[in-house]
């Protein structure tokens, strides 16, 4: 694991940020992708009280699977609730995005009617790679069809674990779904909702059912004129994509 020597200047800017988006009256959300689970009678960790033994395979071979599921999860940090997309494709920047799309005209339109601009916190990998203009592009689509700008800052490699949602929401999706087996994506949209906390958390799920193509590449001439916004400090990790008419 190693360092990087911006580190502490993008957490001190991201401190900054979030203070500037609540004084605003702006929201802050936190995004992130959970580890695809397989669908099918496979050991989960965790226990359960049950009025009968459940046998299921020790293993989870893909080839004994039924499908699989991908929780892509939204933590709105002010609210102190999660909202979770349950893709059954891939996880791609498109799904990400798609994601975020959802959680804003189910949620976040509704309790933030007025915002003109969303900060999302993420990590530098996966489907929201900082590197990627894949996720760029789809990103630019997203606050085109919201009419919201959307501002991004990366958290530096290896501090994954800082992001809100890694800590506040996660975890307690997992302990929702400690030991029971996920037969179907609809037992997982259940168990999934159950999640809360004596501290007032909350939890939405919203099944996807989309294919999701990988591999896709972004348009030939994206870079050249593409309406990104990268910030001064730090460009690689902070910038915004604008909405365009």
């Amino acid at each position: 694991m190693g360092g990087h020597p911006d580190r502490n200047a993008q957490f001190e800017n991201i401190t900054q940020l979030k203070q500037d988006y609540l004084d605003a009256g702006n929201l802050v959300i936190s995004m992130d992708t959970k580890k695809k689970a397989l669908l099918g009678t496979f050991y989960r960790n965790g226990s359960l009280y049950t009025q009968a033994a459940i046998q299921m395979n020790d293993h989870d071979f893909p080839s004994s699977a039924t499908g699989s599921v991908i929780p892509h999860g939204v933590y709105d940090l002010k609210r102190n609730t999660g909202y979770i997309t349950l893709g059954t494709s891939h996880d791609t920047s498109e799904f990400a995005c798609d994601s975020l799309f959802q959680w804003w005209v189910n949620e976040g339109i509704i309790h933030y009617p007025k915002a003109k601009s969303l900060l999302i916190l993420c990590d530098g990998g996966g489907s929201n790679s900082s590197r990627h203009y894949i996720f760029k592009e789809d990103l630019q689509k997203t606050a085109n069809a919201l009419g919201l700008e959307i501002r991004i800052g990366h958290y530096p490699p290896y501090t994954s674990q800082y992001n809100p949602i890694e800590h506040r929401f996660f975890p307690h999706v997992t302990r929702a779904c400690e030991g029971v087996v996920f037969d179907s994506v609809e037992t997982v949209k259940t168990l999934i909702s159950r999640t809360s906390t004596s501290k007032g958390l909350t939890t939405i799920v919203h099944i996807l059912d989309k294919i999701y193509e990988t591999g896709r590449k972004y348009a030939a001439d994206f870079k050249e004129i593409m309406p990104i916004v990268f910030d001064t400090h730090l460009p690689k990790w902070n910038y915004r994509a604008i909405p365009q008419e």
